[in-house]
């Protein structure tokens, strides 16, 4: 018979009609004359009951059904009799896939905590918390795509090995052939990577940005969606080294332009979330975080301000002066930490804030510098719960201004001529931003730590699965 998946049969209306389901036991329960296994496929947060008629069923057949175990179900749907569900099944046949020996099985039915779950990330998405996490995780998805393509973007595959920096910041995971326990060496002492793959030295990419500007000066406007990769020794909730990127490049679009794509953007992903995640996100609301629904909502409809790095700085000070507390300092010309980002959304505006115009010592050599030639006209969404979300800029168009930023902080730019060729050859103004992939789960799901909306987390020291 053809399987019906869980979350269709549970809004069937097809009652007294026979039907087969498939999935892992959650729990079985009952007394001496029938018996309640709850089964769930991971197509929906919601368990479906099956109940068995002992008198049709020896114990040696359902001794096997326990916890973990995987079967097939063989019944007629029915109106349930009991609370919490429309309907249920009334088994008529059984076929069990697999076991799961409830001795060893570590998923039994009691309070497992995320550290414990995350040194079994090949079982933790049959738990409910995952299961709800891993199905936003593909709506997000979803809609990212869904937005991009509706407004006209081109999805644009970057490179993940590359012999360019895009951050400037060195943090990359080096990619070799070579013996590592042979290497050659001129006579500088540096390694001699002629011989190497790529006859040069590569990396795990930090951003696919300065590709996808490239795609922008040819096809408009494009946006990446991949992973990327960071050799950060960062042990902190919201550091991963691998993490997926969300990166939209736009030509001809200015500085307002921007702060508006990337507010209608992010509030288009939360809206789907809530339009299409709905019993996934109220039992992360119950269960995780119970202001999750109401903070959601409040990002969509709400207007987000849009400050100016210096205006920042002062609402901070004021802060100080008047008692508030922060860790780190916020002087004119610091990196805004996410306490200082967090006060500025939660305490002070109420509301996501746009960020722009910072220093331009703390923001990278691609942004377009202000006439004060002090500040770049970057563009960073600060989040309740998250702080920065997205980092956004105007990217500097000008040869001569670009190759000065890039002379001044010494950055080797020996295998980026094909970059600067794009303010050679018909440069066009033109903006762009970085959505972390994980940051955006960590608002939309309530979870607590980044390495709990990816399915397999890579931390330093840690690689498993």
């Amino acid at each position: 018979m053809q399987r019906t998946i869980i979350a269709d049969a549970l809004k069937s209306t097809a009652v007294n009609q026979p039907i087969n389901v498939r999935g892992w036991v959650r729990s079985r329960r009952g007394n001496k004359n029938v018996s309640f296994i709850a089964l769930n496929d991971g197509s929906t947060i919601k368990n479906i009951q099956i109940v068995v008629d002992l008198a049709k069923f020896p114990e040696d057949q359902l001794k096997p059904v326990t916890t973990g175990a995987c079967i097939s179900a063989t019944g007629i749907l029915v109106e349930s009799q009991g609370a919490g569900q429309a309907v249920e099944i009334q088994l008529s046949e059984l076929e069990v896939y697999g076991t799961a020996d409830p001795e060893q099985y570590p998923l039994q039915k009691k309070g497992l905590s995320m550290e414990y779950l995350r040194t079994i990330a090949h079982l933790r998405p049959r738990t409910n918390t995952f299961g709800a996490v891993f199905r936003i995780r593909h709506n997000m998805a979803m809609a990212i795509h869904s937005y991009f393509h509706q407004h006209g973007y081109f999805y644009f595959h970057t490179p993940l090995i590359t012999a360019s920096d895009a951050e400037g910041a060195g943090q990359m995971f080096q990619v070799t052939t070579k013996n590592l326990y042979r290497l050659r060496k001129d006579e500088d002492g540096h390694i001699d990577y002629s011989d190497d793959f790529f006859g040069k030295m590569t990396s795990l990419t930090v951003s696919g940005q300065l590709e996808g500007e490239l795609g922008a000066m040819a096809l408009g406007k494009i946006y990446t969606f991949g992973p990327t990769f960071r050799a950060e020794n960062s042990n902190t909730p919201r550091h991963l080294a691998e993490f997926w990127m969300i990166e939209p490049e736009v030509a001809f679009i200015q500085k307002d332009e921007l702060m508006d794509l990337e507010e209608d953007f992010i509030k288009y992903c939360v809206r789907w979330a809530l339009e299409n995640c709905q019993d996934d996100l109220e039992f992360l609301n119950q269960f995780v975080d119970k202001g999750l629904i109401e903070r959601l909502r409040s990002v969509v409809d709400t207007e987000f301000v849009r400050l100016p790095y210096t205006e920042g700085i002062r609402i901070l000070q004021e802060a100080v002066k008047n008692g508030h507390k922060f860790e780190f300092p916020c002087e004119w010309g610091d990196d805004l930490a996410s306490e200082h980002e967090r006060y500025l959304v939660e305490k002070h505006f109420g509301k996501p804030v746009i960020m722009t115009d910072y220093p331009k010592d703390i923001k990278a050599f691609y942004m377009k510098l202000n006439e004060d030639g002090k500040t770049v006209q970057g563009t960073d969404v600060l989040f309740p719960a998250i702080g920065e979300i997205i980092g956004g800029s105007v990217r500097e168009e000008s040869y001569d201004k670009l190759m000065a930023e890039i002379e001044s902080r010494h950055i080797p730019m020996k295998d980026m001529w094909w970059y600067l060729d794009t303010r050679r050859f018909g440069a066009a103004p033109h903006a762009g931003f970085g959505l972390g992939f994980e940051r955006l789960m960590l608002f939309v799901t309530g979870m607590q730590n980044i390495r709990d909306v990816i399915p397999f987390p890579r931390t330093p020291k840690s690689a498993d699965f």
